[in-house]
């Protein structure tokens, strides 16, 4: 089968490295880069738990787009395996089972929680954070039964999202109902990473919420807040007018549009009924704010208006992915006692009074028509096709692009 895979390389990562903030295309196009479609030999069922997926969709999540752009921190190389298939964001349809699988059927259409902990791994006894219910903080992702890796998509053993095929555990398996098409299947992943961050930091009633980035998780929050109930003030700050469209779609109550250097400073602080104070040099300081401010984006620039733009007490919620970030001005958090907390994909929330793992809320808000996802798809790929859909992953603005799907089994 066909699979697009990472393979760790250093000199080809030193080069590409190098040239590709010139060339950006060379991460993906050259004999340089460390992504490659590859022939790959179907991987058989590792055990009697396991299931086999046949890929109907799988999205490009800007992790992935950070990972071939070599944006990773070396923090996260011990989390892997290489060569790896990459790809997280699943759905598909089960076309074989271990004889331990009970209640999945073939032909089922699933959507996969990738994350990797101790059941998937072959631990009797879990860790304490896979005890609680907290799956994504597992202690034992580089242990057991298969090879390193937080996810599919990163352990070379399981196979990836970017290929035709891929094996999981069956407890990473949820089966989709009839009211949860496969374009809102495959959008349940990052959905849930959204509705994680929210429902492990519930606003209060009289919350204003601020939501830094219009991408796929900002816009995905957008949705969670809404889809959960909630009604508070929502603000978000979008770079492109497609984003914007779509934050109004979902609920957003006010989408200020970024521009250069901090002039979009006064529409926030003008939303917010803030006060802006000028210092002797940099960028404003806002007094006042918003009483959560959910930060989407993962660099420089977005981080340190998150921590400006929070209030004094508030709380500042790291949901984009962030790596090491130089010129992070951290006096907000001293001067205004903020409370800055990271939010790492889903694991188990309290949902109606039980605890449930975050995959199936998402499952069961869409079921219930509290929220469509389908509107998020802007573009579809045959695996084959994968440097033009890293070509427009990347430059989102020119092809009005949210997100981006392979189809790995597209005839």
């Amino acid at each position: 089968m066909n699979a697009i895979q990472f393979d760790l390389n250093l000199p080809k990562y030193t080069l590409a490295k190098a040239l590709g903030r010139y060339f950006p295309s060379l991460f993906w196009h050259s004999q340089l880069s460390c992504v490659k479609l590859k022939k790959q030999e179907d991987l058989p069922l590792r055990h009697p738990d396991w299931v086999k997926i046949e890929v109907t969709y799988s999205g490009i999540c800007g992790s992935d787009m950070n990972l071939i752009f070599l944006n990773d921190s070396p923090t996260t190389s011990p989390y892997a395996s290489f060569p790896f298939t990459i790809g997280h964001e699943i759905v598909g349809k089960v076309i074989e089972m271990g004889e331990n699988v009970k209640d999945i059927h073939i032909g089922d259409r699933v959507v996969v929680d990738p994350v990797l902990s101790c059941e998937s791994r072959g631990f009797h006894e879990l860790c304490p954070a896979c005890q609680r219910g907290d799956y994504s903080l597992c202690e034992n992702m580089t242990n057991g039964d298969i090879s390193p890796g937080l996810l599919i998509g990163t352990c070379k053993d399981t196979g990836g999202g970017w290929s035709s095929h891929l094996n999981t555990h069956k407890s990473q398996v949820f089966k989709l109902p009839q009211e949860v098409d496969d374009q809102n299947g495959v959008m349940i992943e990052p959905f849930s990473c959204a509705l994680h961050a929210v429902m492990r930091n519930k606003p209060k009633k009289d919350d204003t919420i601020l939501i830094i980035g219009a991408g796929v998780i900002g816009l995905c929050t957008v949705a969670a807040i809404r889809a959960l109930g909630y009604d508070n003030h929502v603000i978000i700050l979008a770079k492109h007018g497609f984003q914007a469209s779509l934050a109004r779609h979902y609920g957003a109550d006010n989408v200020i549009m970024l521009t250069k250097g901090n002039h979009y400073y006064e529409d926030v602080s003008e939303a917010l009924q803030a006060q802006l104070l000028k210092p002797v040099f940099g960028p404003p300081v806002v007094q006042g704010g918003a009483d959560i401010v959910i930060e989407c984006v993962g660099r420089k620039s977005s981080v340190n208006d998150a921590l400006r733009l929070t209030k004094s007490g508030g709380k500042v919620i790291l949901l984009g992915l962030a790596g090491i970030l130089k010129d992070i001005d951290w006096t907000t958090v001293w001067l205004n006692e903020l409370e800055v907390k990271g939010s790492f994909a889903y694991s188990t929330e309290m949902y109606e009074g039980q605890p449930t793992r975050t995959l199936a809320v998402a499952i069961d808000l869409i079921k219930k028509g509290k929220v469509n996802l389908a509107p998020f798809i802007t573009h579809r790929f045959p695996l084959h096709q994968y440097k033009e859909a890293f070509t427009v992953a990347s430059t989102k603005r020119k092809g009005d692009a949210i997100k981006i799907v392979f189809e790995p089994n597209a005839k």
